[in-house]
């Protein structure tokens, strides 16, 4: 069986020491391939020359965590790389970009304006978009309704279903990872056995967003304890969601690769190449 991570941050800091041997083991695993999304503009060129290096994808976009830190020029740079690199093959989709009305102390007016922006540019580019959600789905949704997109995947989704919903219906797939794995995460485990099964893409989220087997306390990180996230986990995220659905394995890499290539032509040309 062959997997798709739609989602992994391969070149966060987390993997600098080993980043080859993580891949290998993913690939072990037969995870087949892995969306790299960018967060700022400072990573563009980093998540691209990993994407060429070792056969992965890789989007461009600015994350709404780092839109304070982030200029006009960085929109202009995202503009620019868009435009020089839009007939390359491993240049699947504009992200990671979104909204976070979760983290206090954030720029809610700044985020939106660089969501607005980039969503402009995603258009113009022909590009389906991974979007960042928390707390902030209808936001997300207004936005899309103002500056229609190709569609996309819509990461980490923990929203309700009338939300998860009207995403479907703009034709976006929603991204379900290591939050699954937890019992007490019912509104997640709902919607990953109650949606149309069309919308569901498996996610790693690595470094981030660790299963329920590597999550460790405040208590155990402060003694030293690491959860770093790994693709190779994404065939035991993919168990827990088989087991949710009532699928095979199988079955479940069948469905969730087939949605992943809906969502992200570019991704299903390079992998048919």
């Amino acid at each position: 069986m062959t997997w798709i991570d739609t989602h992994c941050h391969l070149d966060a800091p987390e993997f600098d020491t080993d980043r080859a041997v993580v891949l290998a083991h993913a690939r072990a695993a037969g995870v087949g391939q892995l969306v790299v999304p960018a967060v700022s503009a400072a990573h563009f060129d980093a998540v691209r020359v990993l994407a060429h290096q070792h056969g992965l994808a890789y989007a461009l976009g600015i994350h709404p965590l780092y839109v304070d830190q982030s200029t006009d020029a960085d929109l202009d740079h995202l503009a620019d790389a868009l435009d020089r690199h839009r007939d390359d093959p491993r240049l699947v989709a504009v992200g990671e970009i979104g909204l976070d009305h979760f983290m206090p102390g954030l720029d809610r007016q700044r985020q939106q304006r660089f969501y607005a922006a980039q969503l402009k540019l995603a258009q113009q580019a022909g590009l389906p978009v991974i979007l960042h959600v928390r707390r902030s789905a209808d936001n997300l949704l207004a936005g899309l309704r103002r500056t229609g997109v190709a569609g996309g995947i819509v990461h980490a989704f923990n929203g309700s279903r009338v939300q998860a919903d009207a995403f479907i219906e703009r034709g976006f797939r929603l991204g379900f990872g290591g939050a699954l794995t937890f019992d007490r995460a019912l509104q997640i485990r709902r919607l990953a056995t109650d949606l149309p099964a069309s919308a569901l893409v498996l996610e790693t989220d690595a470094p981030d967003m660790p299963p329920h087997w590597l999550y460790r306390t405040a208590a155990q990180r402060a003694a030293g304890e690491t959860s770093r996230n790994q693709p190779a986990e994404l065939p035991r995220i993919a168990a827990a969601l088989a087991a949710l659905r009532g699928w095979s394995l199988a079955q479940t890499a069948a469905v969730t690769c087939a949605n992943a290539r809906a969502a992200l032509p570019r991704l299903a040309a390079l992998l048919d190449a």
